[in-house]
C-alpha cells in the first residue's frame, strides 16, 4: 500500500518544490513549524535519540513523554505516529540504509498498535537542507520510496525538508531546523535543542562512528533505556584525527562542514578520546556482554540500574 497526502497517493520520485506545488496545505505546514521558537527541552522525561538510533513509546509510558534528537544537518528527523495506540517512534536517518531503517520503524510501531480498533499512521519529515552534495535531497528520495514500498497505508502529514528547512546567509546555505522533540502525550511536534544528550553520550557516539546500523535503545514495555552491547575494532588512526585541527576535522568528518553547529568538532573529538581509551570494547566497557540499562529516577532522570535488579 502507498505513501498518501490527502488520500492521494503521491510520486515519491518528485522533488521537494513539485510536491508543495501539488500539495500546498504541506508547505503551509513546514511554515508553521519553521516559525515556532526552538525549546529548550531539559532532560525530565526526555528521552535523546542519537544519530542511526530509533525508540518507540506510547502516551501510555510513565517515564518517557518526549521524544527528542537534534545536531541534523543532512540527516532527517522521522516520526511515525499510530493515531489510535498513539505508539510514537523517533528515528535520526543519514541514510545509511533506508529502506531496511524504514521497515524497522513500521514493524516498531505496529508491534504497539495491532490491538487498536481505529486510527492510521501518520508520518512527519524534517531536516536537511539545500547543500551542495544534495544528500539531503538523496536522503528524503529515499524516505518517501520506503515508505511508498511499505505493505500499510502511510499518510504524510509533515514535510519540512531539504529546501522546506533551508535558509542562506551569504551565499552559505543552513538548516533552519536542527532538531525537534515529539510529546508522545499530546503528538505535538515542535523545533527543540537538548542541552544534555545522555546517557552514554560518548558511548553512542562511538558506536556511530564505527559504523553502527539503526539501533532501537528503548524497551516502552519495561520503560527502560538499553546501550549496547556494542564492540568495534580499534579506530583506525585515531591519534593522526585528534592531532588535526578543527577545520580538517570539519573537512573530514562532516557531510556538511559550512552548516555544522558550533559544537561539532569538540563532540567529535570526544568521541575520538573515547575511542582511542577503549579500543576493544569487549574487554572494557561491555566485558559481561550485557546492555546497560537505565530507568528513569522520581526526579525523571535516567539512572543505572545493576543487572541483577532487573
Amino acid at each position: 500500500m502507498p505513501l498518501l497526502v490527502n488520500g492521494e497517493r503521491i510520486d515519491p520520485g518528485r522533488p521537494p518544490a513539485a510536491m508543495i506545488r501539488a500539495y500546498p496545505h504541506l508547505e503551509e505546514k513546514a511554515k508553521l513549524l519553521r516559525s515556532r521558537p526552538t525549546q529548550i527541552v531539559e532532560p525530565k522525561g526526555l528521552l535523546y535519540v542519537q544519530q542511526r538510533e530509533f525508540a518507540v513509546t506510547t502516551p501510555k509510558d510513565g517515564s518517557v513523554s518526549i521524544l527528542g534528537s537534534d545536531d541534523a544537518t543532512t540527516c532527517h528527523l522521522v516520526v511515525l505516529r499510530h493515531t489510535g495506540s498513539g505508539a510514537t517512534c523517533l528515528t535520526h536517518c543519514d541514510g545509511s540504509d533506508t529502506e531496511a531503517e524504514v521497515s524497522l520503524i513500521m514493524s516498531s510501531v505496529k508491534s504497539f498498535s495491532n490491538s487498536a480498533d481505529y486510527g492510521r499512521l501518520e508520518l512527519h519529515l524534517v531536516g536537511g537542507f539545500n547543500d551542495d552534495r544534495q544528500l539531503s535531497q538523496k536522503l528524503t528520495n529515499q524516505l518517501l520510496r520506503a515508505f511508498d514500498l511499505q505493505p500499510d497505508d502511510v499518510h504524510l502529514v509533515t514535510f519540512c525538508v531539504t529546501e522546506l528547512n533551508d535558509r542562506e546567509e551569504k551565499d552559505i546555505h543552513f538548516p533552519i531546523i536542527y532538531g525537534i522533540a515529539v510529546n508522545v502525550k499530546t503528538a505535538e511536534i515542535f523545533p527543540a535543542t537538548f542541552p544534555e544528550k545522555g546517557p552514554d553520550e560518548d558511548l553512542r557516539s562511538a558506536h556511530i562512528l564505527t559504523g553502527a546500523r539503526l539501533t532501537n535503545i528503548y524497551d516502552a514495555k519495561k520503560e527502560q533505556l538499553h546501550i549496547g552491547p556494542y564492540f568495534w575494532r580499534p579506530f583506525p588512526h585515531v591519534d593522526f584525527w585528534l592531532e588535526q585541527d578543527d577545520q580538517q576535522i570539519l573537512e573530514n568528518l562532516s557531510t556538511s562542514p559550512l552548516a555544522e553547529p558550533p559544537h561539532f568538532v569538540s563532540h567529535i573529538r570526544s568521541t575520538l578520546t573515547f575511542l582511542k581509551e577503549h579500543p576493544f570494547p569487549s574487554r572494557s566497557l561491555f566485558p559481561d556482554r550485557k546492555p546497560r540499562i537505565y530507568r528513569k529516577n522520581q526526579d525523571g532522570l535516567w539512572e543505572q540500574v545493576c543487572s541483577d535488579k532487573i
